[in-house]
């Protein structure tokens, strides 16, 4: 999976698509469902004496999207965009934009095993 929490996606489906790109929160533990920030929002009910919500009353929650509903968004393409990895000169893993080839920041440290060889 190659959405990280604090990445920035735009979601392409449901009702609250738009164009505007929102951060994800959390990412849950299967790695394909996320809590998008202010996206799929739900009251829960819940009674006097609950530790979030010692008055009661309703707590608006953001609930779990599917990792297909969403795009990475891409600051140089200032779109969403699918995301790539490969792998740099000095054998460490990145992400990268599949549009533009602009990096998204390195997934794993250098590895001599993957080093290019000169």
């Amino acid at each position: 999976m190659r959405i990280r929490k604090g990445d920035q996606v735009i979601v392409s489906t449901g009702d609250d698509s738009s164009k505007q790109p929102r951060v994800v929160l959390s990412v849950l533990e299967g790695g394909d469902k996320i809590v998008v920030e202010g996206v799929n929002r739900v009251y829960k009910h819940v009674k006097k004496g609950h530790p979030k919500s010692p008055q009661g009353g309703r707590l608006s929650l953001e609930m779990p999207i599917d990792v297909s509903n969403v795009a990475v968004y891409c600051a140089a393409c200032s779109s969403g965009t699918r995301v790539g990895a490969r792998y740099l000169e000095n054998g460490a893993k990145e992400r990268f934009c599949k549009k533009c080839s602009t990096t998204l920041g390195v997934i794993s440290p250098p590895r001599p095993k993957y080093a290019k060889k000169a």
